[in-house]
């Protein structure tokens, strides 16, 4: 039946208990992804992965900066063929920008790696700051 594609929560009327996706916490715990762009992070670290398949790695530039990682790229090819006077030339070319959640510690230098057509970035968060209790001298009142 057509219908079997259809979650049943799509088929109920108004004023039935209508499911939402915020009543999903699969929704809230997957790491955000965005046209291959995918960003996680655990206690320690953040974690931003971007598919660049069929790129040369040494095409692909990564800078962070003001809380904002672009990772971007191109890879160019060219065929030509003198025996059938052909030439194809094809260009991709791919930009990621995205800020960075938490608190990323300025002091640790980010890690990228590539491998099998995906580029991971690893920040360090910085170490969580406790609230410092500061003792409180009494001075003696002078009578």
């Amino acid at each position: 039946m057509a219908y079997d594609l259809i979650p049943n929560r799509f088929l109920s009327f108004p004023g039935n208990s209508l499911s939402s996706i915020f009543d999903d916490d699969e929704f809230f715990n997957s790491p955000v992804s965005q046209n291959g762009l995918s960003i996680s992070e655990d206690e320690k670290k953040v974690y931003v992965e971007a598919a660049i398949p069929g790129v040369n790695p040494d095409n692909v530039e990564v800078t962070f900066h003001d809380g904002y990682l672009w990772i971007r790229g191109e890879q160019k090819k060219e065929e030509k063929d003198k025996k059938r006077k052909f030439y194809r030339q094809a260009a991709t070319s791919f930009s990621y920008r995205v800020a960075v959640p938490g608190e990323i510690d300025q002091n640790t230098e980010p890690e990228a790696h590539y491998k099998h057509g995906v580029m991971k970035v690893q920040f360090a968060k910085s170490p969580k700051v406790e609230p410092k209790k500061i003792k409180v001298n009494v001075e003696k009142q002078d009578k």
